[in-house]
């Protein structure tokens, strides 16, 4: 978990399936408007289904919602990640 967190994806111990979603929400996330069917078709060749690829899509939706929500209501961030720990 703490190679995901740190963006080390190599030292991560990932299947190629779950390297391929987290790189397919990475670009959701950064920028969802220049997806692709491929892009979608690359995940469904991994394996993933359309369900597991919709409910990707829509907790990288709700985490991006709520960010904007706590930004602009000035919550400061509870650093979790950067802290090291994983849990409050």
């Amino acid at each position: 978990m703490q190679a995901i967190v740190e963006g080390k994806l190599d030292d991560a111990g990932l299947t190629s399936g779950e390297r391929s979603l987290l790189e397919y929400v990475e670009l959701v996330t950064n920028s969802a408007s220049r997806t692709t069917h491929e892009d979608v078709q690359r995940l469904r060749d991994a394996g993933w289904k359309e369900e597991q690829i919709a409910e990707a899509v829509y907790v990288t939706a709700m985490f991006a919602f709520f960010n904007r929500v706590a930004d602009a209501f000035g919550i400061p961030s509870q650093e979790y990640l950067s802290s090291g720990k994983l849990t409050p």
